[in-house]
């Protein structure tokens, strides 16, 4: 049975992390064209004001304005990388 210890302990991990990478992890109302992930593209989202941009742990960010979803940013992590960052982001 120990030969699938690893196995088991990382579906456990990946189930955790896939619960984790849900929550949020930041919240910006802003109006600032210098974010870190700011794409040419993305800069065009402020011609009508402010944006809600919602940071989630799995890496990607919600760009939403005036209550409606105009853009996610960022690749969502998967397997391993989701769960190297949940043992970062919970250790």
């Amino acid at each position: 049975m120990g030969e699938f210890d690893y196995r088991v302990e990382r579906q456990r991990l990946l189930l955790e992390a896939e619960e984790w990478s849900k929550t949020i992890k930041s919240l910006h109302v802003h109006s600032l064209t210098s974010m870190h992930y700011e794409t040419e593209e993305s800069v065009k989202d402020f011609e009508n004001g402010a944006v809600t941009d919602t940071e989630f742990n799995d890496g990607t960010i919600r760009r939403e304005q005036n209550g409606k979803l105009i853009r996610i940013i960022g690749e969502k992590l998967t397997g391993d990388n989701l769960i190297d960052a949940y043992c970062r982001g919970t250790a």
